[in-house]
């Protein structure tokens, strides 16, 4: 027969269940709005940021009646003379761009493969530690580097003036998408499922025939996405190319020719400018918003063609 007491105990019990209950059930709607809020935040964060600044870049030619495709298509940047002309920026960072990813993606796709599929234990874990330690260079250092090493070496093998080009922006930037190509890469690489090197031995492939034609295709939608993010460190670099660009507004006719990329010609001037000179560097920034957002779009879709 139950006591009053065991009763009230039950009772007690039974609350004390149902108040942790209410507890959690609390805790867990206050933290899914604290994961709404912090979704909010960083999408605010886009809209805002992108917002201002084609705002400003817009404000030139929709407020004050500059041409638009004079600023495309024009070849002099002098803003003492009213000229906004972004034709050799464009054409660099495109050059500059091109030329790092052809460099930067084949070596580190090989290195890649060296250190997830050639390479002994030991030492591919050495090559692995000293990848990531590159990754954690500061960009300075980087353009420190070229200036002291890269610019003197082109200016005495091809007997120049001036070493400061196009070609020694590519090699610098090559070097420093390298530590994003084969870590993402090496990654894809391994986690290629054994089996399908397994059954390409057993048809009597090689090991660079069974690298080349089984794992890489296999693994190609992580390689895509190193890819996008090595272009993306390129393209948004700014104080390494400053110091080994020679920083010329004129188009360039050659990859021994002084350049200045959208990225460090927006850096160089946006410190003093003021008005329309200023505005007219936010609407560089446009420029290079723009033709990033395009790059990785094209470039997603690439990604998502290999998945399928």
């Amino acid at each position: 027969m139950t006591t009053n007491t065991e009763v009230v105990g039950s009772s007690r019990t039974r609350e004390k269940k149902i108040k942790n209950l209410n507890m959690k059930y609390s805790a867990d709607r206050f933290m899914k709005y604290v994961f709404l809020i912090s979704a909010l935040i960083s999408i605010a964060s886009l809209v805002v940021i992108t917002g201002f600044v084609f705002y400003m870049g817009l404000k030139p030619f929709l407020a004050e009646g500059y041409s638009l495709g004079a600023f495309l298509t024009g070849s002099e940047w002098v803003p003492s003379a009213d000229l906004f002309g972004v034709a050799p920026m464009i054409a660099a960072s495109l050059f500059a761009t091109a030329g790092s990813i052809v460099i930067g993606t084949t070596v580190g796709i090989l290195t890649a493969i060296f250190i997830a599929e050639i390479a002994p234990a030991k030492i591919s874990g050495k090559i692995s530690a000293a990848v990531e330690l590159l990754a954690g260079i500061p960009s300075v250092l980087y353009g420190v580097f070229g200036l002291a090493v890269i610019v003197p070496g082109i200016q005495n093998i091809f007997n120049l003036p001036k070493g400061q080009s196009l070609l020694a922006v590519i090699l610098v930037l090559s070097i420093m998408m390298l530590p994003t190509i084969v870590s993402v890469s090496e990654t894809a690489i391994r986690a290629v499922d054994p089996a399908y090197k397994e059954g390409s031995y057993a048809l009597g492939a090689s090991r660079i025939e069974t690298i080349f034609k089984v794992v890489l295709p296999a693994a190609k939608s992580g390689i895509l996405a190193a890819v996008v993010l090595g272009i993306g460190r390129a393209l948004g670099e700014t104080m390494a190319v400053i110091l080994v660009a020679g920083n010329s507004p004129a188009m360039p006719t050659s990859i021994m020719d002084s350049v200045r990329p959208l990225t460090t010609n927006i850096a160089l001037e946006m410190g003093y400018a003021y008005g329309t000179h200023q505005e007219m560097l936010f609407a560089t920034g446009v420029v290079l918003f723009t033709f990033i957002l395009i790059l990785n779009v094209v470039l997603n879709k690439l990604t998502k063609k290999a998945v399928k």
